[in-house]
C-alpha cells in the first residue's frame, strides 16, 4: 500500500510503545516524541497510538499505490507531494502513483507520518515498533519496502490545519525529580548536575541522550547493584557524563541512577539537535 523509495539516515515503525513487558527485559520502545505522533494520527482520524513512521533528521520519500491519506508533523521540514509543497500538520491526500516527500528537518530531529489506518505491520507483543536495542519489532525501513496499510474504523478528519508549536533551538529545560541513587553522587556533583548546562552530544539515538559536560563525580568506589530503569531515568557513568534514557532504554542497568526527568519534557529532548544545551531542574 505505501512503498519506500528512500529511507533516509532512520525512519522506524513507531506506535505508543510495548507497555508492560519491562519484568522479562523489554523496553517500552514507541514514538519518542508522542505528543506529534498522537497530532499526526488525530489529523487522519486514526487512534492516538496507531503506528506510524518515525524519521531521523533526513527526511523519506514513500510511494502511494492506493488512494491514501497522511499527516506529517514534528520537526520543521519541508514536505511535498511529487513537485508541489504542501504542509505540515494538516491531511494530505495521495492518490495511486503519487509522492510524498519528507525533506531534512531544519528544526527538532524526527518527523511523524501517519497514515489513515494505521502501519500494518505485525505487532510484537502488542506493539509495532522498532525496537533498536533488542531487535523486536519491524527493522528500520530500506529502499524498496512496502508497508501494509490498516482498515480505517473510524470517520473521516475534518481539520484542514491544526495550530502547532514550531521546535525551538534554544536550551532544553528538563525537570528532574532525585533519586533512588543520588547519593552514590558527591554534594558538589548533585549541585552540579542540577545548576551547570550540558551539551546534547551526536553519539545520542533511541536509547539515549547522551550529555556532555562538567565531571559528575562518584562518592563511593564500589559499583552499585545493577536495578530497574524507566524512561527518563538519568544515569551516570564512571566517567561521570550524564545520560538520559529514552524509549529504547534497557530495562536494568549498574551506573547510579540519580533521577528521573518528568515524562512530559522527555518529547522536547527528542526534538533537540546534537550541541543542544540540556539544563536539569530540580522538581519536587
Amino acid at each position: 500500500m505505501l512503498t519506500v523509495l528512500d529511507p533516509g539516515p532512520l525512519t522506524t515503525v513507531q506506535d505508543g510503545g510495548r507497555i508492560g513487558y519491562a519484568h522479562l527485559g523489554v523496553s517500552p520502545s514507541g514514538a519518542l516524541d508522542l505528543p506529534a505522533l498522537a497530532l499526526a494520527n488525530r489529523l487522519v482520524a486514526n487512534p492516538e497510538d496507531a503506528a506510524g513512521l518515525e524519521t531521523t533528521l533526513g527526511g523519506v520519500t514513500l510511494r502511494a499505490e492506493r488512494h491514501l491519506t497522511l499527516a506529517v508533523t514534528g520537526a520543521t521540514a519541508d514536505v511535498w507531494i511529487g513537485d508541489r509543497a504542501v504542509g505540515r500538520n494538516a491531511p494530505l491526500h495521495l492518490a495511486p502513483g503519487e509522492i510524498l516527500r519528507v525533506g531534512p528537518a531544519t528544526a527538532g530531529v524526527r518527523n511523524y507520518i501517519a497514515v489513515r489506518g494505521g502501519i500494518d505491520v505485525p505487532p510484537v507483543l502488542g506493539s509495532r515498533s522498532t525496537d533498536l536495542l533488542s531487535g523486536l519489532g519491524p527493522p528500520p525501513l530500506r529502499a524498496g519496502d512496502r508497508l501494509p496499510v490498516g482498515t480505517a474504523v473510524t470517520g473521516w478528519p475534518c481539520v484542514d490545519l491544526a495550530p502547532c508549536q514550531e521546535c525551538a533551538d534554544g536550551p532544553v529545560r528538563l525537570r528532574l525529580r532525585l533519586g533512588p541513587a543520588e547519593d552514590w553522587l558527591t554534594p558538589d556533583a548533585i549541585t552540579t548536575l542540577t545548576s551547570v548546562p550540558f551539551t546534547l552530544t551526536p553519539a545520542s539515538n533511541r536509547v539515549a541522550a547522551r550529555l556532555d559536560g562538567p565531571v559528575l563525580a562518584w562518592k563511593r568506589d564500589q559499583q552499585p547493584l545493577s536495578e530497574g530503569l524507566v524512561t527518563g531515568s538519568v544515569q551516570v557513568p564512571p566517567a561521570g557524563h550524564p545520560l538520559v534514557f529514552l524509549a529504547d532504554h534497557p530495562t536494568t542497568g549498574g551506573y547510579p541512577h540519580v533521577g528521573v526527568v518528568h515524562p512530559d519534557d522527555l518529547p522536547m529532548l527528542a526534538q533537540a539537535r546534537p550541541g543542544a544545551i540540556v539544563q536539569f531542574q530540580l522538581s519536587g
